[in-house]
């Protein structure tokens, strides 16, 4: 069965959340299924390895998983407009799957958690889209006739799926950013259906 990866990064729980709605999503569209898994954490000095599987939650991404995935899903907490260090620190580790092609015509979209409404979720998706553009990735947004779009007064954003957290960092998502999420699986799944056929 085509996979499609949910590859994120979560400090506060937050993204985790978002990228089981975003799995659950992928779920929904016949003969597809989601590939759950993150990334470790990074320091400026590293005095010892990460474990090779962390002890909660998805286990850590593998170059294989990008080379087993039809479609990604990428997720990050918001840094300053930017992903965060432990995401982008995999990503840029990456030069030999963009020179021999890994991700090329694969469908890929983007998600992310903020504390404040204003905390840089749309700069964080638009800029976390530049490298998998960079991979040849086919972008997927969320597009308007999703009615969420149009009513939320939280997360979701036509970049793609988004919580605002708050000051607490509480990683409950709202009805419609939980619908979000669901959406922007679903249809990075229907696409790399569409493209596998």
């Amino acid at each position: 069965m085509p996979e499609i990866l949910v590859l994120y990064y979560s400090r506060g729980g937050s993204v985790a959340r978002l990228a089981r709605h975003v799995a659950r999503g992928v779920g929904e569209v016949d003969g597809m299924a989601a590939r759950l898994r993150t990334v470790p954490p990074v320091a400026a000095a590293t005095t010892e390895a990460a474990p090779p599987v962390p002890d909660e939650g998805a286990p850590y991404v593998a170059r294989e998983d990008l080379a087993e995935c039809a479609g990604l899903l990428l997720g990050s907490p918001t840094r300053f407009g930017n992903m965060a260090a432990p995401l982008k620190h995999f990503i840029d580790g990456l030069g030999a799957e963009w020179a021999s092609g890994t991700l090329v015509g694969k469908p890929a979209a983007v998600f992310t958690s903020t504390s404040t409404m204003h905390g840089g979720q749309e700069s964080t998706l638009l800029t976390m889209m530049l490298p998998l553009l960079h991979h040849g990735c086919v972008i997927a947004g969320i597009p308007f006739t999703e009615p969420g779009l149009n009513t939320t007064r939280s997360g979701g954003t036509p970049y793609g799926a988004s919580h605002v957290a708050g000051l607490r960092d509480d990683p409950e998502t709202t009805d419609e950013e939980a619908k979000l999420a669901r959406a922007l699986g679903r249809r990075v799944a229907e696409l790399a259906a569409r493209l596998g056929s």
